[in-house]
C-alpha cells in the first residue's frame, strides 16, 4: 500500500477511534459505571486511538511478508 494511503487511512482510522471511544466513554458515564474522572475526549481515548492509528500504519506501511 502507498504511504499516502497508509497515512491517510490511519488518520481516518484515528478520528473514527476517537468517535467511538468518546461515545463509549460517555454511554458508561451516563450508566454510571465508569469514575467521574474519566472525561470525554481525555488522554486515554486519544491515546488508545493513537495506539490503534499507529499500529495499522506500520502493518500498512509494512506491506507483505
Amino acid at each position: 500500500m502507498p504511504d499516502f494511503v497508509a497515512t491517510l487511512a490511519a488518520a481516518a482510522l484515528f478520528c473514527g477511534g476517537v468517535l467511538i471511544l468518546n461515545g463509549l466513554t460517555r454511554l458508561a458515564l451516563h450508566l454510571h459505571s465508569a469514575p467521574y474522572d474519566l472525561a470525554e475526549n481525555g488522554l486515554l481515548q486519544y491515546g488508545l486511538a493513537l495506539g490503534l492509528a499507529g499500529l495499522f500504519w506500520r502493518r500498512a506501511v509494512r506491506g507483505p511478508a
